[in-house]
This record gives structure tokens, sequence and C-alpha cells, in this order.
């Protein structure tokens, strides 16, 4: 997989960010969870433009973001049944007849107003388990210069756009220890706090194989106490 260049170019939100996610996806072999006993669900994990002084939630904003490439990210709504308030990516339960790639598009339309074409569609990262009773399939989704987004307030409170270099910091993942497993909760550590599993389980996959070109899996990571219901 593709590991060489300038990273700090790769993080301008252009072609060669686009080239270089294309061609390390297409060298990866996602693998898929088949569990009939589940419920399927799709998420976006979508890169765009940093846009103009974005709301980057206890991130102060540096003018050297200006043209660089973020990720977008939702805080859900307050009011929802489950998960009010955390952090999520874009993304729902599939519908009959769906494909991954179908759902992630549509929910990126209704959560955040951002229409796009299959065409925009770069790749899969790994299903991912949750306790909640759902297999998550990650969708890479290129979302290029786009600069506005709308937030739909029956599902999320507020967009954030994350500069990807948030996920390259020295100091992510955040490996923390849980009573019941013996594996470790992965966090990804964002402005002053942290992004839980299983968000952060996909972005820290999307990080290694679709930006640094790594063979790395992340089904084996647990999740906080919380995120389980």
């Amino acid at each position: 997989m593709n590991c060489s260049g300038d990273l700090s170019k790769d993080l301008r939100c252009d072609e060669n960010l686009l080239n270089r996610m294309k061609s390390n996806l297409s060298d990866f072999d996602y693998i898929p969870q088949e569990r009939d006993d589940l419920k399927r669900a799709a998420v976006a994990i979508t890169v765009i433009d940093i846009a103009h002084n974005p709301d980057l939630f206890g991130i102060p904003y540096k003018t050297s973001w200006k043209d660089n490439a973020a990720v977008i990210l939702t805080r859900r709504a307050f009011r929802l049944k489950r998960h009010a308030g955390q952090w999520a990516l874009p993304g729902g339960r599939m519908e009959d007849g769906e494909t991954p790639e179908e759902t992630a598009l549509r929910e990126l339309a209704e959560e955040v107003g951002l229409d796009l074409s299959p065409k925009a569609v770069i790749g899969r990262l790994d299903d991912y388990i949750t306790h909640s009773g759902f297999v998550i399939t990650p969708v890479v989704v290129w979302g290029g210069t786009q600069k506005d987004l709308t937030p739909n307030p029956s599902e999320v409170a507020s967009i954030h756009r994350i500069p990807l270099s948030e996920f390259l910091r020295q100091d992510a993942p955040i490996l923390e220890e849980v009573a019941d497993s013996i594996h470790p909760v992965l966090l990804m550590p964002v402005g002053t706090g942290s992004i839980a599993s299983p968000t952060a389980a996909l972005l820290f996959q999307f990080r290694e194989v679709a930006f640094l070109g790594h063979y790395t899996r992340v089904l084996q990571f647990e999740q906080p106490l919380f995120a389980r219901q």
C-alpha cells in the first residue's frame, strides 16, 4: 500500500489526497461481517474542505487549516432516545434493498444536507460489530470543496469539520482498559477532548488505511459502557 509522499502536502483537500486514498483503499481487502442476527447500518467517512472558520468544538482555529482536508462529524441531537449528544459519523440503518454505499450517501443528504453522486464513494473499511446490535459498514466518501452543510435538527445538533491533522496526532489513539474485556477501549483525541468507539475505531482505521496505507484492523477494540446502549 502507498505510504510514500509528503504527508503535509497530502493534508490538503485536493487531487493528490484523493488519489492517495483511492490507491490505498483499492489495495485494502476489507472484511465483511455476515450476521443475520444483527441489524445492518452504514456510515459515511467524508473528506471535505475545512471551509471558512469552521466550528471545531474546542479546537482553536488556525489559519493554516484554510486549505486543509477535514472529516465530517456530527453531534447527535440531544433529544434522541439513543446516543443523544454523542459524536457520530453521518449514517444510519440500511433500508431494504440498499447497499452500504447507498445508505451512506442517503444519510449524508438527510443529516447534513450534502447530496453527492455514487462517484463520490472511494471505498470501504472493515465492518464493525457494536454491543447495541449493529453491523456498521464504513464507506469512505469524497466531499471535495463543498462549502455549505445544513444540520437536520431532528437528528443532528451540530456539524463539525475536524481537520485530518487531528487524527494524525502523536497521542492517537488512546487505549483504556475496561473491566469486562481483555481488549482495551479505543478513543481518538480531538481538541481538548476525545471521541469514543465505535466512531473512534472507524476513524482510526480510516487514518491507518486510507491515509497512511497500513493494513490495520480494529474489530477487536472495545466500546465504553456508555456507548453500548
